[in-house]
């Protein structure tokens, strides 16, 4: 049985985060253009609430938030982890963290593919992004995650 755990990304995962945004299949072809020459620096993840998912000893996900305005910059699952639940495992993550930090929502500006998970997570459609060239040549779905308060003692 494996183990999964979440953790706050350090300084030292910066390399391993951006080495799984490039090996995504979700990133290929048509979208590849998306990640050109991208990097996960340390910088950024000191900067943004930013978590890895672990299984047993292998980052299998990551995500991390912008706090102003409130925005899910980055979600990635490895590709060996789909279909695992860890994607609904860190959804649930970030909102927890979202309500934590008084967020109300949390915009995504999703992959295209991606909608419909973000949808069945509890994301509401609010519009589409326009394309920006020359690295995104498509539209993007535009959602909101309402993030619930948790109850007080």
């Amino acid at each position: 049985m494996t183990s999964y755990r979440i953790s706050r990304a350090n300084a030292s995962d910066a390399g391993t985060v951006t080495t799984l945004l490039h090996e995504s299949a979700a990133y290929q072809g048509e979208y590849a253009s998306i990640l050109d020459g991208y990097r996960v620096t340390e910088d950024y993840l000191a900067t943004h609430p930013a978590f890895v998912a672990h299984a047993q000893r292998e980052v299998v996900g990551f995500y991390s938030l912008i706090e102003y305005p409130a925005e899910l910059d980055l979600l990635f699952v490895a590709d060996s982890a789909q279909g695992t639940g860890i994607g609904a495992w860190l959804i649930e993550h970030m909102l927890g963290q979202a309500a934590e930090l008084g967020m109300t929502e949390i915009r995504v500006v999703s992959h295209p593919p991606a909608a419909g998970f973000y949808e069945r997570m509890g994301a509401r459609r609010v519009g589409v992004v326009a394309p920006r060239p020359p690295k995104i040549t498509w539209e993007r779905p535009e959602l909101v995650f309402d993030v619930k308060r948790p109850p007080h003692d």
